[in-house]
């Protein structure tokens, strides 16, 4: 299932709940931070296929380098060899000064010079005129392409150091960290990506085949925490429970169906596999040169 799939918050999904439960949710019976651990469980439940696979290069100093915050599960990992420079450019700090046609910052909008975002400054013409220039800062990068890969065999999280090889590029990730047995390198690794939004907000994927899981799972857990609180809502249960039993058979049918290149993969193995088992009439070489035509 390689189709892109959006993403929703956890507050996103509580609402569209509350709109089943108007008398409970008076009650500030649905506060999200509740139901946390029941998103997490649907999205293990549902395996990685509902992660996004996302792409980066790391910086490898001093045997060391800082994986991505979203960091989830590695798919794979390449040490980045050569490359070349696509249209190259000084690195470094620049600065570029623009004319204003009114005395108001380009950042913040400020309508006088007391701005502290940049540097203005006023210039006077050979007119006379008095002109105000902005002094605005650039950093400006050169494009790299790497064209070269060499294999790197990462380990479990164990962090011994017995998991690095001096004869091969080798390393382990612990902590949110890289070691590796290189000083200095460039790690590009894929890996698929925590659902978790920018501010730290739990992140459930937005589809039709997965929403009424996540919803039912909810409602199941607040009647859960209902009835073991006195009230009587064991019919309520029974039927949320059967409704989320279907939502989820639906949701892992969905999920685990192969798409067309995986289906593909699986033919090329079986091939490969039976090819060895069959004889070719045709892989002889004198029974080829017996087919060319006189000429």
């Amino acid at each position: 299932m390689k189709t892109e799939l959006k993403y929703k918050t956890l507050t996103q999904l509580i609402y569209e709940v509350s709109s089943d439960f108007t008398m409970y949710n008076t009650e500030n019976l649905l506060d999200p931070a509740q139901f946390i651990k029941v998103a997490q469980r649907v999205t293990y439940d549902l395996g990685l296929r509902i992660h996004g696979t996302k792409e980066k290069i790391i910086d490898i100093c001093n045997k060391k380098g800082k994986l991505p915050d979203d960091f989830y599960v590695l798919n794979y990992a390449f040490l980045c060899g050569k490359y070349r420079v696509v249209e190259p450019r000084m690195m470094g700090r620049q600065t570029e000064n623009i004319i204003l046609d009114s005395l108001q910052c380009t950042q913040c909008g400020s309508p006088d010079l007391t701005c502290t975002c940049e540097k203005t400054y006023s210039v006077e013409c050979k007119t006379g005129e008095q002109i105000h220039v902005q002094v605005v800062e650039k950093r400006v990068n050169d494009v790299r392409i790497y064209d070269q890969f060499e294999t790197i065999r990462l380990a479990n999280s164990t962090g011994k150091t017995d998991a690095l090889d001096n004869n091969s590029p080798s390393g382990y990730i612990k902590n949110g960290f890289v070691y590796t047995n290189m000083d200095e390198a460039k790690l590009f690794i894929s890996y698929q990506g925590a659902l978790e939004s920018e501010e730290g907000e739990l992140l459930v994927p937005d589809h039709p085949a997965f929403n009424e899981y996540y919803e039912y799972a909810i409602k199941q857990r607040l009647l859960e925490n209902l009835y073991m609180n006195g009230e009587d809502v064991g019919q309520k249960i029974q039927l949320i429970e059967g409704r989320l039993r279907a939502a989820r058979n639906y949701a892992l049918t969905v999920v685990n169906t192969p798409n067309f290149s995986e289906m593909k993969e699986l033919w090329e193995m079986n091939r490969r596999a039976q090819y060895a088992k069959y004889y070719d009439m045709f892989k002889g070489q004198e029974f080829i040169t017996w087919l060319r035509p006189i000429r």
